[in-house]
């Protein structure tokens, strides 16, 4: 029932997108019905096409399912971007109008096929340099001194890299490039790092295993692991040389306990804080390793770093508006009001469209250090 709603909202939304947009360009063929008609039919395809690709990737049709997705993915990202100047559009004409029943003068007309040429033109060359910018992976560097290290430890971050039918070997390999590149102590994986249906990815499994940290490599599960299936999600990951924490904590190194929780979506009870928290070593670096960006309830004070992602910092702006809303803390660092931080990360992959646009994705380097080499 919940997936029904879901769906039936999502695709109302996206039905809406695509009206104002053909409203804002229809100047275009204005007088050539033959072409609207074109124009709708290619629309109503675009709208259902997702769900056709969850359905085919389902089906084990991965040969169709894979170009459908990046035809239907990338036209959700155009239609995204230009939502908004044909909404700014239809805001100002209506306002033109409003202005022009009030003076004695010829109303101005906004809706012409200039205006739509140039809303096209910029809607295509944003969306090239979204594409060109989701290749062009960040390290960002985070340094913290702690008086419970008694040596440097180097931990790298990934997160959202949303691994499936879009982002495959090629992607994974620029990341593993850079992950290596840093020389990581301990990598850690906060979520959705893969999407959809995974039982063709192995490949991508052992890509992961050929790489071995001196400290091991730790994740946890996201939203999208549960919707790719748990199952198969926790098996991808653990042929990756991945140890999979839920809701549990793990001694690493001498000085570091790190602790993980599933995502809220997934099944199961709830992390219990007193539990996870209660029986960590006195005098440890506690970090915990959360997908999404906000504090489990009872944890406060009893962390010294949180990482998390999930949020993509919006992926395409302006949605980082509207993420911002639900998860204030979305990008980059920040002291908890009882003490500890935490560390959003923008993620290494991209979800739904293959683009971004002022939100470069990330690998972060996370360097704990003793108090006293600080």
């Amino acid at each position: 029932m919940r997936l029904f709603v879901f769906l039936t909202i999502a695709l109302s939304v996206y039905t809406a997108m695509h009206a104002v947009v053909y409203w804002a360009v229809r100047p275009i063929w204005a007088g050539a019905p033959r072409a609207g008609a074109a124009v709708i039919a290619w629309m109503a395809a675009m709208v259902a096409a997702p769900v056709a690709v969850r359905l085919l990737d389902r089906a084990g049709l991965e040969a169709v399912a894979r170009p459908l997705a990046w035809a239907a993915y990338t036209w959700l990202g155009l239609v995204f971007l230009a939502f908004w100047p044909a909404a700014a559009l239809g805001v100002g004409q209506m306002l033109a109008s409003g202005l022009g029943a009030l003076l004695p003068t010829e109303p101005l007309r906004l809706r012409t096929p200039a205006v739509a040429w140039a809303v096209l033109a910029g809607v295509v060359a944003l969306g090239g340099y979204g594409a060109w910018e989701a290749t062009r992976l960040r390290v960002e560097r985070v340094r913290i001194a702690s008086a419970k290290l008694s040596r440097p430890v180097r931990i790298v971050q990934v997160s959202d890299l949303h691994l499936g039918l879009l982002l495959r070997s090629r992607t994974l390999a620029r990341v593993l490039r850079t992950v290596e590149a840093l020389g990581p102590d301990l990598l850690v994986a906060t979520g959705d790092l893969v999407d959809a249906q995974i039982d063709h990815l192995d490949d991508l499994s052992r890509s992961w295993a050929s790489f071995t940290p001196p400290l091991g490599k730790l994740a946890v599960v996201g939203n999208h692991e549960v919707y790719a299936g748990l199952g198969q999600s926790l098996a991808f990951l653990e042929k990756g040389g991945f140890r999979v924490l839920r809701n549990e904590a793990v001694a690493v190194g001498s000085d570091l306990v790190v602790v993980g929780v599933d995502d809220e979506h997934a099944p199961g009870p709830r992390p219990d804080p007193e539990r996870l928290f209660a029986r960590t070593p006195a005098g440890r670096f506690v970090l915990l390793l959360k997908h999404r960006p906000t504090v489990v309830p009872g944890a406060g004070g009893r962390l010294d770093l949180q990482l998390s992602g999930h949020t993509h910092l919006g992926q395409i702006f302006p949605f980082r508006l509207l993420t911002k809303m639900a998860y204030p803390m979305q990008r980059g660092l920040y002291a908890l009001p009882e003490g500890g931080r935490l560390y959003a990360s923008r993620g290494t992959g991209t979800w739904g469209p293959p683009m971004r646009v002022l939100a470069p994705p990330e690998v972060t380097l996370i360097e704990l250090v003793p108090e006293k080499q600080e």
